[in-house]
């Protein structure tokens, strides 16, 4: 990309020739993941749309030197690290000194390769079967890795369990020496094993709740053989969610929940032996007590497996990300007294975040760089590896505006709003930029105000952007998120709706160009803003949902009783899933309608988009669907990230009848 040094010239809103390709947001863009630390090296795992949507586990050791970690399997199979568990995947490797265990997502089985001793390659783990594992923690000092099973070999909703999978490769080819451990709940996640290797620790959730709405942490002695032994709820309170347990070096649990209503942190303490008791008077003791009280979120929603927003820094700090207000910012918290300490630099925290040694590294963004890999080192701050190689001059950049609006009923809204911004195009005097309303999925997610070239696609083109952060968002709290609850729907579009008029009536926006769209959920109140709403003259929806009780029928395990909680009812013949359900409102849909969808969507199958455009076109609508193949919820090939966006780029266009420039 190159930005040239002419005359700013005047140009209608949408025409302008943007120094940012579709090659930008994939040959020349990655996403990172899973960052982890193993000693002095730091790994991390790279989804490349430009290899078909690969999933590379990357090594970057001491002397600086990045590289591909893992051989391939059998000598012909490049390995994809990826866990298919509760669709979503997450955590998908663990590395303990050298060692790595890896979901493929090829076959769903699990491999070791060892860095220490790479002659033998890659050995599975576990045999060629119908289950899924993710979620991985290696306990050497048992010769095992604790993992999440998923298992979807007999008819009907798949079991979860936690188990333990030997790391010699005997489960491979005696799939008993697998070992179920716990499988009384729905749902299992977690795994952590204590600094001595005595006790376990996991979380667990059952229907109707997701993790965020109600879990439990659970801490197990383990027997020499290997199995549960004596097991303590540590946290079981009612409607109280529970995320990421994690040992301290001493032998201290620290968890996060949400029981003050913010997700904050806790330190149980008690777990240590004394000579001459048994084994598990532990139990008897152990005390819980809250770290730093505060209105700031320590960790979010646990969408995808393997969250690890804190880390231990040393014997008496946690390194630690939280939300507050529009930032995460980074830190510490000391362990005997909760004092928190802001560490002041230039990143905001966007995903894990882990140390050893005193130096810590996170996945970070800016308001002025993309995500990158960030190391904090002897107060030294230096970017490892950035998600993308595009030079992207700051003048081109258009910055986010935290802003804040009445909804209309006595209540805030968040969002940022992106201005268009050229070095080059300013436009005629009097005209109002159109503006394209982003609804973020989930709904239990929440919109971020780092740089992504994917929006500033269409800032540098002459749109603005209204990132909506609705309530049920995550990051002001409990109350703020569960706001949603039975309101689904009407609440996000009013949000969206109020958000709109506060920036028209700040002539921010042109209030006849104003397009809704979104992904998933965010597709779903997009076709609902469509059918409710006169204040969006277009709409695209990426796999949105039409029909909201088929949804329930169709959907997979992990939100198959989720929309019940947003709707408000878990009887599907309660008339409210059909008031709720933009397919019923067909015939008040007047703008233009784009519908995008995966062909292997097991989320929102393809089938909701269908009904949409079938429903439509008989009504005479203008209505245009693409259904890309191969692709599942959310798009990961080039070709097809490049083909939806000038899709978009022309639908929008087209609907507000934008010339392009000759």
């Amino acid at each position: 990309m190159k930005i040239g040094t002419k005359m700013t010239q005047k140009r209608p809103y949408g025409t302008w020739d943007s120094p940012i390709s579709v090659d930008d947001l994939t040959a020349r863009t990655v996403t990172l993941s899973q960052l982890r630390v193993d000693r002095d090296a730091t790994m991390w795992v790279e989804g490349r749309a430009s290899q078909g949507g690969r999933n590379v586990l990357l090594r970057r050791g001491r002397v600086g030197i990045t590289e591909e970690v893992l051989p391939m399997i059998e000598g012909t199979i490049l390995p994809d690290v990826r866990t298919r568990v509760h669709e979503y995947g997450g955590r998908a490797y663990a590395v303990h000194e050298g060692v790595i265990v890896f979901s493929h997502a090829g076959d769903d089985r699990v491999y070791k390769f060892d860095l220490n001793d790479q002659t033998p390659g890659i050995i599975p783990l576990t045999e060629l079967s119908n289950r899924r594992y993710g979620d991985f923690h290696i306990a050497d000092v048992r010769d095992v890795v604790y993992a999440v099973c998923e298992d979807h070999t007999a008819e009907g909703e798949p079991k979860n369990y936690l188990v333990s999978i030997p790391l010699d490769g005997s489960g491979a080819r005696e799939p008993e020496r697998v070992k179920t451990l716990y499988d009384k709940t729905d749902f299992v996640a977690a795994p952590t094993l204590s600094p001595d290797g005595t006790k376990l620790a996991w979380l667990t959730w059952n229907h109707p709740h997701m993790p965020w709405t109600c879990a439990k942490l659970h801490v197990a002695s383990i027997t020499f053989e290997g199995d549960i032994d004596q097991m303590v709820t540590v946290v079981g309170q009612k409607d109280v969610a529970v995320y990421e347990p994690r040992w301290t070096d001493a032998g201290d649990l620290i968890h996060v929940d949400d029981s003050s209503g913010w997700a904050n942190l806790y330190r149980t303490e008690g777990f240590e032996w004394h000579e001459g008791e048994d084994l598990n008077a532990w139990t008897t003791r152990l005390r819980t007590r809250r770290l730093h009280p505060s209105q700031k979120a320590f960790s979010h929603p646990h969408w995808q497996l393997g969250l690890h927003s804190f880390d231990n820094l040393d014997d008496e700090h946690l390194i630690c990300s939280w939300a507050e207000g529009p930032y995460w910012h980074l830190g510490t918290v000391r362990l005997d007294n909760g004092q928190l300490e802001t560490w002041h630099t230039d990143w905001h925290p966007v995903g894990n975040v882990a140390s050893y040694n005193g130096r810590v590294v996170m996945l970070a963004d800016s308001d002025t760089r993309t995500p990158a890999i960030v190391q904090i080192k002897n107060g030294e701050v230096s970017e490892l590896r950035s998600s993308t190689w595009t030079d992207l001059p700051e003048r081109v950049i258009s910055k986010p505006e935290p802003i804040e609006w009445p909804t209309g009923d006595g209540e805030i809204s968040h969002g940022y709003y992106y201005p268009p911004a050229s070095p080059t195009f300013t436009a005629p005097e009097g005209e109002l930029p159109p503006l394209i309303v982003m609804i973020h999925g989930g709904p239990t997610s929440a919109a971020r105000p780092g740089l992504t070239l994917s929006q500033q696609f269409w800032t540098s083109r002459g749109f603005a952007i209204l990132d909506v952060n609705h309530r049920g968002s995550t990051g002001w709290g409990r109350p703020y998120r569960e706001r949603l609850n039975g309101h689904w729907g009407e609440m996000v579009v009013s949000d969206a709706e109020t958000g709109v008029q506060y920036l028209v009536e700040k002539g921010l926006a042109d209030p006849k160009r104003i397009a809704i769209r979104g992904g998933s959920a965010g597709g779903f109140a997009t076709l609902l803003a469509l059918a409710t709403s006169k204040t969006f003259t277009a709409g695209t929806s990426l796999y949105g949902i039409a029909d909201l009780a088929a949804m329930v029928k169709e959907t997979h395990k992990f939100e198959s009783h989720y929309i019940g909680r947003l709707v408000g009812s878990s009887d599907l013949s309660d008339p409210i899933w059909a008031e709720k359900s933009p397919i019923n409102h067909i015939e008040n849909i007047a703008a233009p309608l784009l519908l995008l969808q995966g062909s292997e969507d097991r989320v929102v199958p393809p089938s909701q988009a269908l009904m949409m455009k079938d429903a439509l076109e008989k009504l005479g609508r203008t209505v245009e669907l693409k259904i890309y193949e191969g692709e599942g919820h959310g798009f990961v090939r080039s070709d097809t990230i490049q083909d939806a966006l000038l899709t978009e780029l022309d639908f929008y266009k087209h609907a507000w009848g934008i010339a392009s420039a000759k």
